[in-house]
């Protein structure tokens, strides 16, 4: 299944700043609103409410604001809902949530419960409603296959892309529903608070690979060599070429290379490798996709593939891995 990437409507259509005041950016509310079903897998949506809880927590203490975000957890009838390791969290039903004329991002979760999800008309129809005042809708792992059962496209986060890839190229997977939202809070209140905000969020730092160098970069790292390894990440279920990347950077193929190098500490290969690896990671512990369609999903091409990088660099297989990363997620209030 291949979904469409849709432009996005609002502020963040383009990556130059709006014609909006700061004071206005700073005091207008985003509305997040996330979608559940029974079956749901916890910890991405977890990662998700603590990133805007987060954000909401560090601007009101360091400049004395109000609350940017505000996260609903809806569901087709509200009340309880469990996810797929027994762990209840409440929800508004769809049918009582009301848009508002604040900007609106909407998440869709994934989990095992997608298939009884999908013949739920309450679910589709709000979708249908929701979707076109919605500035971003990004559906997670299976949750895309709601969009598909309503007859909706996905529209991400065009500060994830270039102009190229905003124009409508079409994408085999979605981007990490975490990176998007930590970009998006970059945007609105700036990159440092940013950086603080994925430093305290576990999922995005338990990797074996080591921390992103998008969301924790380092003073010699340039905007342009930071522009190209969000591009990387971005594109890992794409082919990729160094010409490609040399362009998002602005810079020669050769100079491209010298400079990733030295202020990244490894090659523009080496970094999209481990990109790739990140997030198959992620996926194993995360959904309940199968190795050879994770593989797919992360630029690898084959299961086969994914389980010899996985030997050589962690001395294990992906299905030992996924085994022994499953532990119990956190409680949601």
């Amino acid at each position: 299944m291949e979904l469409v990437h849709t432009r996005s409507i609002g502020p963040r259509h383009g990556l130059m700043p709006t014609t909006k005041s700061s004071s206005t950016q700073m005091n207008s509310m985003t509305r997040v609103d996330i979608a559940l079903f029974n079956g749901f897998a916890l910890p991405k949506i977890a990662a998700l409410i603590e990133i805007f809880h987060k954000a909401n927590a560090l601007s009101a203490s360091q400049r004395g604001g109000r609350a940017r975000y505000d996260v609903s957890l809806l569901s087709a009838a509200g009340g309880r809902i469990a996810s797929s390791s027994s762990m209840f969290v409440w929800t508004d039903s769809v049918e009582s949530h009301r848009g508002t004329n604040d900007t609106h991002l909407l998440f869709i979760a994934g989990g095992s419960g997608v298939q009884h999800a999908r013949r739920d008309d309450r679910l589709a129809t709000w979708l249908r409603r929701r979707h076109p005042f919605s500035e971003i809708v990004h559906p997670i792992a299976e949750g895309r296959d709601l969009l598909e059962a309503a007859g909706l496209p996905s529209r991400y986060c065009p500060l994830l892309y270039t102009e190229e890839r905003r124009a409508g190229w079409s994408l085999s997977d979605a981007p990490a529903a975490v990176a998007t939202a930590l970009r998006i809070i970059e945007e609105d209140l700036g990159a440092e608070l940013a950086r603080q905000v994925a430093d305290s969020v576990a999922p995005q730092t338990a990797s074996p690979f080591g921390v992103s160098i998008v969301h924790s970069p380092t003073p010699q790292v340039s905007e342009k060599i930071l522009a190209s390894a969000r591009w990387l990440e971005a594109n890992v279920d794409r082919p990729v070429s160094i010409d490609a990347a040399a362009q998002v950077a602005a810079m020669s193929e050769r100079n491209f290379l010298r400079r990733f190098k030295s202020e990244i500490g490894m090659t523009p290969s080496d970094y999209l490798l481990r990109a790739r690896l990140n997030l198959s990671c992620r996926m194993l512990v995360e959904s309940r996709l199968p190795i050879d369609k994770i593989a797919r999903r992360c630029g690898i091409g084959s299961g086969g593939q994914l389980a010899k990088l996985f030997r050589k660099y962690l001395a294990t297989t992906p299905t030992d891995y996924r085994l022994r990363k499953e532990t119990p997620p956190d409680a949601l209030s």
